[in-house]
């Protein structure tokens, strides 16, 4: 086939209906437009909410959890010892939720050369007198220098120097 002809052909087919052939050309741009301005979207959001994530949160997190004790109520009653009990609600253990030996721990996370920085925290649950209303509340209480060193804590502080 001859390029010219089909060129001809096709042109002529495109000025037949030149307003139909307008329509769906910027139909098509804009829609290759949207296409690319919604995926550059939700690139930068998707890198937004990462930054976000891996800047505001710890990425390992030390507790002491709850255990439950080894002697339940129902265990002190004979007639069910050799039967296999469900409990609902298990009683915890009579230990206190901080973790022990807590200093050598963060020595030691220190110390490995695989660990960029350590950021204690420390929460408490408190209870506030106003009159005679009794509110609660809770404390948290960190290092701030190691809290800036790792999440970019002064991003937060809105007025002053944390």
């Amino acid at each position: 086939m001859k390029i010219k002809l089909i060129y001809n052909i096709s042109f002529s087919l495109l000025m037949a209906r030149w307003r139909q052939t307008l329509v769906a050309a910027i139909g098509v741009t804009f829609s290759i437009t949207m296409f690319i301005a919604l995926l550059s979207f939700m690139a930068g959001l998707n890198d937004l909410l990462d930054g976000l994530m891996l800047n505001r949160t710890p990425h390992v997190r030390l507790y002491n959890e709850l255990k439950a004790a080894e002697n339940q109520p129902i265990d002190v009653f004979s007639k069910y010892k050799n039967q296999y009990n469900f409990i609902g609600s298990i009683k915890p253990s009579n230990q206190l939720l901080q973790i022990h030996n807590s200093a050598a721990i963060i020595q030691a996370l220190k110390k490995d050369k695989r660990v960029l920085g350590v950021a204690p925290k420390i929460i408490a649950q408190v209870f506030y007198n106003v009159g005679t209303i009794n509110l609660t509340g809770i404390i948290n209480g960190i290092e701030v220098e190691e809290e800036d060193k790792l999440f970019a804590f002064q991003t937060n502080v809105v007025e002053g120097n944390y």
